[in-house]
């Protein structure tokens, strides 16, 4: 649905992205985290056409977004830093989206407004930072878009419309196969929400992947000896810890090939353990640039 292909961009001989290669598929939600300067909002400017790249495309099902009209009004955005019209009110901002967006969806529209319960006649330069994030969505998601842009799109939000925002999302992608791509630093939110995963780093994606095929490539092996621990050389550690007589190694590799590995040197016990994203994002990127901490005690 989604293919970015060899995007590039300089700043002032600062490299923000470098060769860029991402696919996301029809009727998925697609998590994109990095560091601070990692080059997502960049990219997601890119996305939507906001940006022209020094080399490579943004496509949606094989047409490019940039200077493309009819492509760009199938897609909402929701950036980080929200602007409306300051002279503007919500009903001023819902007729000007009715006449932008030719699938703007009215029945939508009144079924969405109760559930942030704004008033639709209070200047929006008067609305906090979540009530214009709430304000954003309900426009959004009226557009009926077939791709759903966000960068950081929860921040300011309380837990509550998080919950309210994420299963409106999850309506459109179950009955509509709308495509989610989303930019955030909540890890543990994006690991409850996404099906797929990319790690950007430095202007280029490190890793990408399905969320369960990450989890399933690096994990947490658990093993109990007596006295001194064995030789772990055969296996691809990206982190260890000892207490007592329980290690703990951060395992890089197939499961099943590790787990055999494991087994064959005859622990006193053994467990397999799955790593959170946030834990992922860290030990993936210690191989980087990151200072991982990986001595045995």
């Amino acid at each position: 649905m989604i293919e970015v292909q060899g995007l590039c961009k300089t700043f002032d001989g600062f490299r923000a992205l470098n060769e860029v290669n991402i696919d996301v598929p029809k009727g998925s939600i697609y998590g994109i985290v990095g560091p601070n300067g990692s080059g997502k909002t960049t990219l997601i400017k890119h996305m939507v056409g906001i940006l022209i790249p020094d080399q490579g495309t943004v496509k949606y099902e094989d047409k490019e977004v940039l200077d493309n009209p009819e492509v760009k009004k199938r897609i909402a955005y929701i950036p980080d830093d929200i602007y409306f019209f300051p002279q503007d009110n919500l009903k001023d901002m819902f007729n000007f989206y009715r006449r932008v967006y030719p699938e703007f969806n009215i029945e939508r529209w009144e079924k969405i407004k109760p559930v942030f319960a704004l008033d639709e006649k209070r200047p929006l330069r008067r609305f906090s930072r979540g009530m214009k994030k709430h304000a954003a969505f309900m426009l959004s998601l009226s557009m009926m878009p077939d791709v759903l842009i966000l960068d950081e799109p929860m921040d300011g939000l309380d837990p509550v419309a998080r919950r309210k925002v994420w299963n409106l999302i999850f309506q459109d992608v179950a009955e509509r196969q709308a495509t989610v791509f989303v930019s955030s630093h909540n890890l543990r939110e994006l690991e409850d929400v996404c099906d797929h995963v990319g790690i950007l780093h430095k202007g280029q994606v490190v890793l990408q992947r399905g969320l369960d095929e990450l989890q399933n490539n690096i994990f947490k092996l658990q093993m109990g000896f007596h006295g001194d621990p064995p030789d772990f050389g055969f296996l691809n550690v990206l982190a260890a810890h000892r207490i007592g007589s329980v290690v703990q190694l951060v395992v890089r590799g197939e499961r099943e090939q590790v787990l055999q590995q494991a087994s064959a040197l005859e622990p006193l016990m053994l467990d397999i353990l799955p790593l959170s994203l946030e834990e992922i994002f860290i030990y993936e990127l210690g191989g980087l640039d990151y200072e991982i901490s990986t001595a045995i005690i």
